[in-house]
């Protein structure tokens, strides 16, 4: 393990000491804990920004077609037949 200094604030430090004697484990475990638990969470969209996407995503949904279907089908045809083949040319043996 690294060995790090940071300064806290009275009050968190407090809040450590306080939750490793509730949960009888040492301070630096309790933080190795809690910055796991919000570096997880900060993978998550915040509601403004899921907001956000969901109407980015209700835009392209109302936005006409930009194809007709047979082309669209014509294409899915060919990418299935691709996949069937192992990603192969034709040509080989």
């Amino acid at each position: 393990m690294v060995k790090v200094t940071y300064s806290l604030d009275d009050a968190t430090v407090r809040r450590i000491r306080r939750t490793a004697e509730q949960l009888g484990k040492p301070q630096s475990q309790v933080v190795r804990e809690a910055v796991a638990d919000f570096a997880a969470r900060t993978d998550r969209l915040s509601e403004v920004e899921r907001l956000r996407m969901l109407k980015v995503i209700d835009g392209i949904r109302e936005a006409p077609p930009t194809r007709s279907r047979e082309e669209t089908n014509a294409e899915l045809r060919e990418i299935r037949a691709s996949r069937q083949m192992g990603w192969r040319r034709e040509t080989d043996s």
